[in-house]
Formats: C-alpha cells, structure tokens, sequence
C-alpha cells in the first residue's frame, strides 16, 4: 500500500495578523514604512522561532526579545526603534479590535544618549560645502542648499517637483511632502532660490533634481553627489545627506534661533528631537536664570 503523504494547509492569505500588520503600516509611506515593515517582519521571525503566536505572546515574551537583541550586541537605538515599532502595532491592533491589551505597554525599553550620534558639519565645513556646490553643476547647488540650508530630508529634496516652487505673501517658497505624508510650505532664502532657479532652468514642471541621465535623483545619486562635495571641501568625515540635515539643525541653535522655531523648522513632531541637537545646551552663559533676572530688574 503506497504512503501517504500529509501536506499541511497553507496558512490563510489574510489572517488576523497579516491584516494588522495592513492596518499599522497603512499609516505610514516612503522609508519610514520600509523601516517599520522591516522591524516587524524581525520580530515576527522571532516570534515563529520561539513557536509562539504574535497574538498569544506576554509582555515578558517582548522583554525576552529586548534582552536577545541586547546580546546580540545591537545598538540601544536600533533595539529601541524596534521595541517602539512592536508597541505601536499592537496600540493599532487594540484599535482595531483584534486584541484587548497590548502586551508591549510596559516593555522597558533602552536608556538612549541624548546627544545625536550623526556627524554633523561645523559653520566653517557647511559654508565650504555649500561654496563646492556652487562651483559644481547647478544640481550640485541646489541640492546642496536644499540639505545644508534648508534642512531637508534627502527624500524630501529628490521629491520636489519644479511645479512646487511658488511665491506666498513676498516669499519665494517650495512645497514638500514630510515624513508622515505631511504637507509643508518652507521659504527660500534668495541664494537657495537662485540655486533653485538655476536647476530649473526653463523648465515649468517634472522633477527639480536631475541626474545627468535625465532622470529623477535619488537618495543613492545625492548621497553620491554630497559625498563628492564633501572631499572637494576637504571634509574628513563620513558625511551622508542626514549630516547636512544634522548641520543644518545645530548651525541654527547655535546661531541663537530660538529652540522652538528650530523644531518648527526642522518638523519634529517633539522638541526633545530637536534639543539633542544643541551642542551648546549646557553652557552657564546661555542659563535663563540670567535673562529672568534681568528682565524682573527692569520692571524695578
């Protein structure tokens, strides 16, 4: 008598977990949905692994994987940012009605340093780095002021269309769409608009940035281009185009622009984002204690 052969049912295309997944990535676009698709699918290999049910698993369950991930060696950021992608898709799976609790409410999470790992460009390095652009190619220029001085998101600046750039209440402006699929309106100063203008051409609409191909520039071109312009500069570090974004955050603390224009500036939804950039938070000379008392003096 032949044997016979068990084949196990394949598992439903849209189960419970599969759809919460859908419903908490539907949130987001761009790489910050990558990111998170990609955390989940590490936490979800674990969890078959362990041979549990994402479902069925106990806050101690996610402890356990914090600690496997921390003797892995991962970095607290990285371990972090996963705790927190696990947590907000249960927080959606709550929502939804598909569990009752999340079990990753109370989840210690890594103590992360305050201080902002990126290197970031001094006044002088960002001041040389913007002058390689504007000896570059009219691209070069503009995404250099985009990063450098404008502080945008490498995506943010590959997105721009010509059709963005418009003029608002005397203020050259450009338009782009932000982490979070947000709308925001930034206006350009005249150098970065003339570098802007440069790169258009005569061009009235389709994307900003080009590459010699003609082509939209992607993150991989810019990250090649600012690169580029960096050891023309004779810039040492390791540079990427979030340093410039870093850069341009700590150039403006340190110019003295007010902590809560500068989170407005850079669109960070919290300003303790914001305040681990300020390298100068900790000088005496800049304490408030001072400009209370002056001002209280004043009024005597």
């Amino acid at each position: 008598m032949p044997a016979t052969t068990v084949v196990k049912p394949s598992p439903p295309l849209f189960d419970e977990a599969r759809l919460a997944v859908a419903g908490f990535l539907a949130r987001y676009s761009g790489p910050t949905r990558k990111s998170y698709a990609t955390d989940l699918r590490v936490f979800f290999s674990w969890c078959a692994q362990m041979e549990i049910h994402v479902f069925d698993l106990k806050r101690g369950h996610i402890e356990l994987w914090a600690r496997s991930m921390e003797e892995r060696g991962l970095a607290r950021a990285t371990i972090g940012r996963r705790v927190s992608t696990v947590a907000g898709f249960y927080r959606i799976a709550v929502l939804d009605g598909v569990i009752e609790h999340s079990p990753a409410e109370y989840v210690r999470r890594p103590k992360i340093d305050t201080e902002s790992a990126t290197l970031g460009l001094d006044r002088m390095e960002l001041s040389a780095f913007v002058a390689q652009g504007a000896a570059g190619s009219a691209t070069d220029h503009a995404l250099a002021c985009l990063l450098g001085l404008l502080g945008l998101r490498v995506n943010e600046a590959c997105s721009i269309n010509v059709e963005d750039l418009s003029l608002e209440r005397g203020h050259r402006t450009v338009k782009v769409l932000g982490k979070g699929s947000k709308l925001a309106v930034i206006p350009l100063p005249p150098r970065v608009a003339r570098a802007v203008d440069l790169a258009a051409g005569e061009r009235r609409s389709g994307p900003l940035l080009l590459t010699q191909a003609g082509k939209r520039m992607n993150r991989h071109a810019a990250t090649r281009i600012v690169r580029r312009l960096a050891k023309r500069a004779g810039i040492t570090k390791h540079i990427s185009p979030h340093s410039l974004r870093h850069s341009f955050i700590t150039a403006a603390l340190d110019a003295g622009v007010p902590l809560r224009d500068v989170q407005i500036a850079a669109r960070h939804a919290d300003p303790r984002t914001t305040t681990r950039y300020d390298r100068a938070r900790n000088n005496l000379d800049r304490h408030a204690s001072y400009i209370v008392t002056a001002f209280v003096a004043g009024g005597s």
